[in-house]
């Protein structure tokens, strides 16, 4: 079987970094043929451990990442998208896997101590948030994925969730592999796995507010175009620029599909004679080239938000009955499936 676990934390509407990061890929797979079972989650138990005090923020961005979703083409009859905190069964695989880690492993996660120095958590750290690698590891293995396609940024939480099943299976499985080990699946184009936020910091991020968002107008997406870092030397159009560094370079490499026109602009670009407006300009065409279908599906499916619920109800039903079986099988091993 090859399964796939993937997702993202309602924060929010989903922005170009989630797009060429894991979502354009996901709908790749999907629609691939390769998979037996697709698993695509709605984290919000993961948001709440940096966003308790807001739940109600939480809960309105549930609809806003399954429009996303559905938006960019995802298909609920080929792909089960899921809330997490409607499935119990992952949170008793938490408690079970909070026995094979120590703090000072959850410390040392990259992931996590660059997320704790972006929120100012150095002083008080909550602990859900500290043990929000666990959690990962309980929503990858409920599911047996074989697959998790992320970003590049999260690849030191799914080698936390392989420890976990190393350890489970060494503790538990009496020489049977209970759990699946799970492998990872970087974006192809190197570009994709850490897209840049416009103003050229090291990633997009709602946070850091340097975001264009898959369902901005396309008015909205013309003013970030034309604000986005490119290359401060460059003052007059016959100045030689440079590509490195250069957040307009960096986004025709990631989204645009024509490579030699593309590299013509480069070149033309570093010896000079082309300007920022004008490469701004073709990157804005690109863009908008793809965006518009997307937003037009999302506003299909935003004029009737019960439908979405009812799909997101339905994909949850499915997967909880996934991870109970998981879970049956976790018990087993560990011989506390008292009554079975």
């Amino acid at each position: 079987m090859k399964i796939i676990l993937t997702g993202d934390r309602p924060t929010g509407k989903l922005h170009l970094g989630h797009y060429v990061g894991s979502l354009r890929e996901r709908v790749k797979l999907q629609d691939s043929g390769e998979f037996d079972e697709i698993y695509i989650m709605i984290a919000d138990a993961q948001a709440l451990t940096d966003h308790a005090g807001t739940p109600a923020t939480v809960r309105e961005n549930i609809l806003n990442v399954a429009l996303d979703y559905l938006g960019v083409g995802l298909d609920p009859k080929k792909s089960t998208i899921f809330i997490q905190s409607q499935i119990p069964e992952l949170f008793e695989l938490t408690a079970y896997y909070m026995n094979l880690v120590t703090v000072s492993r959850l410390e040392r996660n990259p992931t996590v101590k660059a997320e704790i120095a972006q929120k100012n958590f150095e002083t008080s750290i909550p602990a859900g948030f500290l043990c929000y690698p666990i959690s990962q590891a309980a929503d990858i293995t409920a599911f047996d994925a074989t697959t998790v396609p992320v970003g590049e940024d999260q690849a030191p939480m799914l080698e936390q969730t392989r420890e976990i099943v190393r350890k489970f299976n060494d503790t538990y499985g009496n020489g049977q592999e209970v759990l699946v080990e799970p492998d990872i699946l970087l974006p192809s184009n190197n570009v994709c796995k850490r897209l840049p936020g416009l103003d050229g910091k090291a990633k997009m991020s709602k946070t850091l507010g340097n975001c264009i968002y898959l369902s901005d107008p396309a008015d909205e997406v013309a003013k970030k175009v034309q604000t986005m870092y490119t290359d401060p030397t460059h003052i007059k159009v016959t100045d030689p620029g440079h590509i490195e560094g250069n957040v307009v370079f960096t986004y025709l490499d990631a989204f645009c599909t024509d490579t030699a026109a593309v590299n013509e602009m480069k070149e033309h670009y570093q010896r000079g004679g082309l300007g920022d407006v004008k490469v701004k300009k073709y990157l804005l065409n690109v863009l908008e080239e793809m965006l518009n279908p997307i937003r037009e599906r999302r506003k299909q499916y935003e004029s009737d938000p019960a439908e979405v619920m009812a799909m997101l109800k339905a994909g949850t039903a499915k997967a909880k009955e996934k991870a109970a079986t998981v879970l049956s099988k976790v018990k087993q091993a560990m011989k506390i499936d008292y009554f079975a």
